[in-house]
C-alpha cells in the first residue's frame, strides 16, 4: 500500500487541502497516513460504505490507554453517543430524539431568523467587519444556549470551554491543548451537573428538562450521560455551524451570483453544495472489528481508520466537475454529516441555522464583498477560517 505523506499542518495545505485530495486518490481509493498512523480512504464509495457497514464502529475494541491528566476528558467522552456502539448508542440516540424532536427544530426557525437579524443590527455593514467573530459565532452558541435552557450571558465561557475541548481532536494537539481540554472537561461538566440539579427541582420547557424526563423502555438517562449529551449537543453543534457559514459565504463571494443560489427555490440546494464543496469536519475515524476485505483492501480487527470526508466530496466517480460549485446542483447526499448509525443527530438544526443565516445575511446586505484575504485557521481535521473581513 502506498503511502500519503502529507503533513496536516502543513500551512499550505490547511488554507487549500483539495488538491492534495485529488492527488491522493489519484494514486488509490486507499493510502497509509503515516501522520495519522492509519490507513486513510479518499473514494466516496469506501467512505459511504464504511459508514453504514457494521463491521466498522465508533468505539475500540480494548479500552483507550490515556495518560493520568487526561482523565476528565476521558471521563466525558465515556458516555458520549458518538464514541459509543450498540447496544448504549442505540439507547443514548433514542433517548436524545425524544426530546430533540424535528418539531421543536422547526419551531426555533422564527427565533433564528429573529437572532439573526439582531446580531445584524449591531454590525456596521458599510464599515469592514469580521464575519466569524460577529455573526458566524455568537448564532448557533445562543441558540444552543436557549435550547438547553442555559443563559446567554453564559455564551462566551461555553464557547471557551468547548473549543478548548475539541481542539483535542486536531493535528496541532500537544501537552499544552490537552492540559486545558482536560481542565474545560472538568469545569463544564460542573457547570452542567449543577444546571441538572436545578432543573430536576424546577423543570422549564428546554432541552434539559426534556432530555432528564426522556424514557424508552422504562430507561432514562443518568446523570453523567445527562452531562455528557448536553456537553456534545454544545461542542458539536457550534463548531460545524461557525464553519459552515464561514466557509459558505466565502465560497457564495467567490463564485458569485449569492442572491440566485439564496433564491427560495435554491436555497436547499445551495447550503448542501455548500457543506458538499468546503465542508467543516474534514475527517472522521472508524474502528475495524473483525478481519475483512473491502475494495481490494484488507482492514484488520482492532484498527483505526480515517474517513476523508472532503476529499470524498470531490469524487469525479460520484459529482459531476467536483472542484466547482454549483448551487443548482442536483441535490445527492454528500458525507459532512456522516451516515449509517452515527449520522448527525443536530444535522436537521444546523441546515435549518444555514438556511436561515445566509438568507438573512444577504437580503439585509446584498452588495457585500471580502475587503481581505481569507485565512483558514490550522484547526485540521476540522476546516473553517479564521477570519473573514467583510463590508456591504
Amino acid at each position: 500500500m502506498k503511502n500519503w505523506l502529507q503533513a496536516p499542518t502543513d500551512p499550505d495545505f490547511v488554507q487549500n487541502p483539495y488538491p492534495a485530495y485529488e492527488r491522493a486518490r489519484a494514486q488509490g481509493s486507499v493510502l497509509y497516513w503515516p501522520a495519522y498512523g492509519m490507513k486513510a480512504v479518499f473514494s466516496a464509495a469506501m467512505v459511504s460504505a464504511i459508514q453504514r457497514d457494521r463491521r466498522f464502529g465508533r468505539e475500540p475494541l480494548e479500552p483507550l490507554d490515556y495518560p493520568p491528566h487526561l482523565a476528565p476528558f476521558y471521563a466525558i467522552e465515556a458516555h458520549s453517543m458518538l464514541e459509543l456502539e450498540p447496544p448504549r448508542h442505540k439507547r443514548l440516540r433514542g433517548l436524545v430524539l425524544r426530546a430533540f424532536t424535528s418539531r421543536r427544530i422547526k419551531e426555533l426557525g422564527p427565533e433564528i431568523e429573529a437572532l439573526c437579524a439582531h446580531l445584524l443590527d449591531d454590525i456596521a455593514l458599510d464599515q469592514p467587519f469580521d464575519l466569524i467573530t460577529a455573526y458566524a459565532t455568537p448564532l448557533p452558541v445562543i441558540v444552543i444556549c436557549r435550547l438547553l435552557g442555559v443563559p446567554e450571558e453564559m455564551g462566551s465561557q461555553l464557547l471557551k470551554w468547548s473549543n478548548d475541548m475539541v481542539a483535542m481532536y486536531q493535528a496541532r494537539r500537544d501537552l499544552e491543548i490537552e492540559t486545558r481540554a482536560a481542565r474545560a472537561a472538568s469545569e463544564f461538566s460542573d457547570f452542567i451537573r449543577a444546571y441538572i440539579n436545578e432543573k430536576r427541582s424546577r423543570p422549564a420547557d428546554d432541552l434539559i428538562t426534556h432530555l432528564i424526563a426522556a424514557e424508552e423502555d422504562g430507561e432514562t438517562l443518568s446523570t453523567d450521560e445527562l452531562i455528557t449529551t448536553c456537553i456534545l449537543l454544545l461542542n458539536a453543534g457550534h463548531e460545524a455551524t461557525v464553519h459552515t457559514l464561514g466557509n459558505g459565504v466565502k465560497t457564495l463571494l467567490e463564485n458569485g451570483a449569492p442572491k440566485q443560489a439564496l433564491a427560495p427555490a435554491h436555497l436547499e440546494a445551495t447550503v448542501e453544495e455548500i457543506l458538499r464543496f468546503d465542508p467543516p469536519l474534514h475527517v472522521f475515524t472508524r474502528y475495524c472489528y473483525e478481519d475483512l476485505e473491502m475494495g481490494h483492501t484488507t482492514f484488520k480487527r482492532g484498527e483505526e481508520v480515517a474517513l476523508m470526508l472532503a476529499a470524498a466530496n470531490r469524487d469525479e466517480q460520484v459529482w459531476e466537475e467536483p472542484n466547482r460549485f454549483n448551487h443548482a446542483r442536483p441535490l445527492k447526499t454528500n458525507t459532512s454529516f456522516g451516515g449509517g448509525i452515527h449520522f448527525c443527530v443536530g444535522a436537521p438544526l444546523a441546515r435549518l441555522e444555514l438556511q436561515i443565516a445566509l438568507k438573512t445575511l444577504f437580503q439585509r446586505a446584498p452588495n457585500l464583498r471580502i475587503v481581505e484575504p481569507p485565512k483558514y485557521a490550522n484547526l485540521y481535521h476540522f476546516h473553517g477560517l479564521e477570519r473573514l473581513i467583510l463590508r456591504a
